[in-house]
């Protein structure tokens, strides 16, 4: 196992939380405070007399004037918030963890009341474990900070914590080595993000540039107060979505003290503060650095990835009725090699099929919010670049310049201003606004697809193929919304509905906003006070991956096709939701997805929904938006909300996901693995000892079979073997399951917190297991390839002995780490 491998100096290193706990475990206990805000969801306005108890304890108050309040001299341990108030639905938020390090700061909205109804009462129920709105009746899904840090598994990274919820899946291998987030069939780039209003294109460390995953999430967990996924339904407001929308919620800094955390593990260290600049504004900031490539050297792996990431929040309450947000998030990524101390066929494989990655990207932003006689207006701008550059060689060990496969430098940046308004007028709810943004995308490529193959002679008797683009565009996109949703039949039926057009300035692409029409209708109706029945129909747009729009041969002085075209998606999709308790709901969703004008790579005759496992950037190369897609299947929900010890969510989702080639047949996607099924639970044991557990399926996952012919010519110079798209995705992989654990123990002191954990990815040692790798068999001590002449070996691989490598990985990975609230 893992610990069996590592230098003493690096055990010195995870066993120094635990000494440094126990050498304080004789100072005295401190109590906790809780503060925040409460307002009304529907126009913002903030709400005074509201009664705010915490449970079990008892300890209460009532928000003033300014919708504030504050609860101190608490003890430290879980509890639930409750909060009521005349005319409003009464609310409940359970597993709020108060310690004595840092003040817990909320920002709390609560929905209207509706209508008392004949044989059913809707006011009398905490809205505990509803995610429903008026705007979104179904297919939504809600997290707490809570659930992300307490995720088994999740190291503190939330795209891999949403995993767990319905219609989620992590593609090949169950996502052991990537967040690409694939919601209900769609693929990675069909997910939009939005920080507090203010989109947010990457997500992940190393992001693979025209798809959006990577291996690890950028977000800090501190920072987040609140994560809406929707996965279909959506709101008119948010452009680009095919698969999903995620809303995150971020914290408000704390007004009353400077505070902050602490956090070191086996694979990272970061810092965070929050409290007040003025009386008016305050602050969060927060910085982390990885040291994987240290474990990664103790363990003797090839890869030396390397990261730092940013994040920074301000507020200024310039008056009662207006707010200025201000926020920024930002990574610095490298990825580089070291050859292995013991090497093996699968550590040099390693080496010789990855690129070289230097990335950096940001975002910033501010947001404007004034309240209104009937809701709020908001002005949002905001700035967001990815600079990507990846390299690889015939020999990553000795790179030369002459010997370059690949060379990306890529820089995309967006420009946004965005205005909406919301407003409640004679019961219904209306939101309508307009975006527009000026893109820069300057793209530098070339890529070696198959080297030349020539005969005993020196003759080529196959030519190379290369694709190489040189882009430099600047162009408007632009679009408007508008968004309107009443209850009817007293209160008992909601409907809601949306229309948005979108269009960009780009001359390969389209100017009309009136062929991106996007209607969109959602209706909810209560049974009785327990079940809901719902359902929803939209057409969704969006523009194509900038590496695709732009792309252009330089090779070809003609005139070449248009490659961006938007694609579409409708979808239908009829849901029942059960509220058997405030705390426990259950819901079961059908859906249907139909894609056109997907793109088609013109290269190998395949959908791009075949493409994309890797890091290279997706969409380099010439498609044509031929191409079509269904995806479709069920999925069934359950959540228990932690009462007084236990908590946990269930999931099981069928589908299929199947996309066309040039030649019209439908084949399953990458993605396609039919089955996923997530279990999650947590218990609350005394003394602040907290045991987390959570299990994964994923169903087996297509993958197409190598050329062998190809392969053998081109492995040498490309390191990878050639897929034989004939084939494609005609072989699937074993199904994935794992297992993870996590145990916490905090201490409350006067003035700080200790949490010390134990995270245990993969606790029972289960394979993995990804596609199969193309190479060549090796000599004993792996020094050189093996020949069926025993001369050296030739560059075409003619006197090769190939291999295909079982790419299968079980380790077990404990990590120890160390959290320190102050």
């Amino acid at each position: 196992m893992i610990f069996n491998n590592m230098s003493t100096s690096l055990r010195l290193i995870l066993a120094l939380p635990l000494v440094f706990v126990l050498s304080l475990s004789a100072l005295a206990q401190g109590n906790g405070r809780i503060s925040g805000t409460v307002s009304n969801r529907s126009n913002l306005q903030l709400l005074s007399g509201i009664s705010i108890t915490l449970s079990p304890g008892g300890k209460s108050t009532v928000s003033d004037s300014l919708g504030n309040f504050r609860i101190t001299g608490i003890t430290p341990g879980s509890y639930s918030l409750n909060l009521s108030g005349v005319g409003f639905q009464p609310k409940s938020l359970p597993n709020l963890v108060i310690t004595t390090g840092n003040e817990t700061v909320l920002n709390i909205e609560l929905e209207p009341a509706v209508t008392q109804l004949t044989d059913i009462v809707i006011t009398n129920k905490k809205s505990t474990a509803k995610a429903a709105t008026l705007e979104n009746p179904l297919s939504v899904q809600r997290l707490t900070t809570e659930d992300i840090k307490a995720n088994p598994g999740g190291n503190f990274d939330i795209s891999k914590v949403i995993q767990s919820l319905p219609g989620v899946g992590g593609g090949v291998a169950g996502g052991s080595y990537r967040n690409d987030i694939i919601i209900r069939g769609g693929a990675p780039s069909e997910n939009v993000f939005y920080l507090d209003g203010i989109e947010v294109p990457i997500i992940n460390h190393f992001a693979t540039q025209g798809s959006g995953g990577g291996p690890q999430g950028i977000l800090n967990v501190s920072f987040i107060e609140d994560v809406k996924l929707s996965t279909s339904a959506f709101d008119a407001r948010y452009d680009n979505a095919l698969s999903s929308v995620f809303q995150f919620k971020q914290k408000t800094g704390n007004a009353n003290r400077l505070q902050g955390n602490f956090r070191l593990s086996g694979t990272e260290a970061a810092a965070t503060f929050d409290g007040p600049l003025s009386k008016k504004t305050t602050f969060l900031a927060s910085a982390r650095r990885s040291y994987l490539q240290l474990l990664f050297k103790a363990i003797d792996l090839p890869i030396r990835p390397n990261y730092w990431d940013f994040q920074f929040k301000t507020t200024t309450k310039i008056n009662s009725k207006t707010t200025l947000n201000i926020l920024g998030i930002g990574a610095i990524d490298e990825f580089s090699f070291a050859r292995p101390k013991e090497a093996s066929p699968e550590k040099l494989y390693v080496i010789g099929s990855n690129p070289f990655i230097k990335q950096w990207s940001y975002t910033v932003g501010a947001t404007l919010r004034r309240l209104t006689k009937n809701g709020y207006l908001n002005l949002a701008l905001s700035r967001n670049t990815l600079n990507n550059g990846l390299e690889k060689f015939i020999d990553n060990e000795k790179p030369l310049i002459e010997e370059r496969t690949l060379n990306i430098s890529s820089n995309e940046t967006e420009n946004k201003l965005r205005l909406d308004a919301t407003n409640n007028i004679a019961g219904w709810k209306l939101s309508y606004g307009a975006v527009a943004q000026v893109v820069e995308f300057d793209n530098r490529f070339s890529q070696l697809l198959r080297p030349a193959v020539k005969d005993a002679n020196g003759n080529i008797v196959q030519p190379s193929l290369l694709l190489s683009s040189f882009t430099l565009e600047n162009f408007l996109r632009y679009g408007a919304f508008l968004q309107g949703g009443k209850r009817f039949m007293n209160d008992r039926l909601a409907l809601s509905g949306g229309l948005r057009m979108d269009a960009n300035s780009y001359e390969r692409s389209e100017n009309n906003p009136l062929k991106q029409l996007s209607p969109r209708l959602s209706a909810s109706y209560s049974l009785n006070d327990t079940w809901n029945i719902s359902a929803s129909y939209g057409i969704y747009y969006r523009l194509p991956s900038y590496t695709q729009m732009t792309y252009v041969n330089t090779y070809l002085s003609s005139l070449q096709p248009s490659q961006g075209d938007y694609i579409r998606s409708a979808h239908w999709v009829g849901g029942l939701e059960y509220l058997p308790s405030s705390t426990t709901r259950f819901t079961i969703e059908g859906f249907y997805k139909k894609y056109s004008h997907y793109p088609v790579s013109i290269n190998d005759g395949i959908s791009l929904a075949n493409k994309g496992n890797g890091s290279e950037a997706l969409g380099n190369e010439p498609v044509s938006q031929t191409g079509k897609g269904k995806a479709y299947g069920f999925e069934f929900f359950a959540q228990q909300k932690l009462t007084s010890r236990l908590f946990g969510v269930f999931s099981y989702t069928f589908y299929r996901s199947l996309f066309t080639g040039e030649d019209g047949k439908y084949a399953p996607a990458n993605w396609d693995n039919r089955q996923l099924i997530s279990f999650t639970a947590g218990y609350k044991f005394n003394k602040n000892w907290e045991l987390g557990l959570k299990f994964r399926y994923q169903g087996a996952a297509p993958y197409t079979p190598y050329n062998l012919e190809e392969s053998r010519f081109s492995y040498l110079t490309l390191g990878t073997g050639i897929f034989d798209y004939t084939k494609v995705n005609s072989l699937r992989l074993p199904a994935f399951h794992s297992g993870d654990l996590r145990v916490d123990k905090k201490w409350n002191y006067r003035q700080f917190t200790l949490d010390l954990f134990l995270d245990v990815t993969n606790f029972y040692s289960s394979k993995a297991v990804g596609i199969p790798q193309y190479t060549f068999q090796r000599n004993a001590d792996n020094t050189a390839f093996l020949t069926t002449d025993r001369k050296p070996i030739q560059q075409n691989g003619s006197n090769a002995i190939p291999f295909v490598l079982d790419n299968r990985d079980g380790l077990l990975l404990p990590t120890i780490g160390l959290i320190m609230e102050f």
